[in-house]
């Protein structure tokens, strides 16, 4: 049974690329966002939610999944490629979590086509349902769908915002053909 969202711990991460607002049952971490497209926007407040905290170092967030993920977060942001191990717990139809699985088996540095993805769960005509479902990915950065790109190497739709996606990849050391 799902955790209710009382029942979840939840609280943001001050990051170079905009606050991320998370939330963790205590399975795993059910969702990781990026509170707004605009890099330009200002940093919003914590919003009150049951269980909401700001994490920063000299004050360990809410549940064992948020303080892990806060570190390893830290570190990926800084240039570390070493795999995350913060337990994940999305929710979502069957489809979309074997499509999840399978953004998570792409390594890093490395970029997917939304065709590769969807002949990796052997579904190669259901392109348009795996984009469908890398767009509705709950976990960014851990569910890497910055890591899936258009056939041709562009750049191709990032709830996050294209810049961010960018810049992601940049970090990974990925250049895919055309940046915006």
């Amino acid at each position: 049974m799902p955790a209710l969202a009382a029942d979840l711990d939840t609280f943001h991460i001050d990051s170079p690329l905009g606050t991320l607002a998370a939330s963790a049952s205590g399975r795993g971490l059910r969702s990781l966002r990026f509170l707004s497209n605009d890099p330009l926007a200002p940093v919003p407040p914590v919003d009150g939610a049951p269980g909401a905290d700001l994490c920063d170092p000299e004050r360990p967030c809410a549940g064992p999944h948020l303080e892990l993920l806060r570190r390893q977060i830290a570190d990926y942001l800084a240039g570390s490629s070493a795999p995350f191990t913060v337990p994940l717990d999305p929710l979502g139809t069957p489809f979309q979590l074997g499509v999840w699985n399978a953004l998570r088996t792409i390594p890093h540095g490395q970029t997917r086509s939304y065709a590769d993805v969807a002949r990796a769960i052997d579904r190669p005509d259901a392109v348009r349902a795996v984009a469908a479902a890398n767009g509705d990915n709950p976990i960014a950065i851990l569910i890497p769908c910055h890591r899936v790109i258009g056939s041709d190497g562009s750049l191709t739709g990032y709830a996050g915002g294209l810049w961010r996606k960018a810049r992601l990849l940049k970090l990974e050391g990925t250049r895919p053909t055309l940046f915006p």
